[in-house]
């Protein structure tokens, strides 16, 4: 293998980032055998990754499949001056609702590193604080 090869796989199989959340599915036995079988022909994927990769690709599907819907509002207009109208359709709702939501999962995953970051301080304090037990005292033994 080249390394311009190397550099390809490693760009085609870089992961981007993921969500401190978990989201468990219970697949139809159909799907969950034709996972199964994914997983079976390419050995060097997990079945968690395939479910991550088909689902990024299905709704990528879903967002291009959003129909457009011309609104009443020019937005701009063409090289030969024809009107763009805004898109009134699903897709600006759910492009925003996709950006709200990435901001909160973003905005939670570095929420919680913060609180732990914020705990250790304080245990360490407390722990500094107490005093030390004396020999035969109930605590010591």
């Amino acid at each position: 293998m080249s390394f311009k090869e190397l550099l390809e796989s490693w760009r085609a199989t870089a992961s981007a980032p993921r969500t401190v959340r978990t989201f468990a599915v219970h697949l139809p036995l159909d799907e969950a055998a034709q996972l199964q079988a994914l997983a079976d022909m390419f050995p060097g994927r997990a079945p968690e990754q395939l479910i991550t990769e088909l689902l990024g690709a299905a709704l990528k599907q879903v967002a291009a499949a959003m129909p457009y819907v011309a609104g009443k509002r020019v937005i701009s207009t063409d090289e030969q001056g024809d009107p763009s109208y805004e898109d009134v359709g699903p897709t600006p709702r759910f492009l925003a609702l996709t950006r709200e939501h990435r901001a909160r999962l973003e905005g939670a995953g570095g929420e919680r590193a913060a609180r732990r970051a914020a705990r250790r301080p304080k245990r360490a304090a407390r722990a500094a604080k107490r005093t030390p037990r004396k020999p035969g005292s109930r605590a010591a033994r």
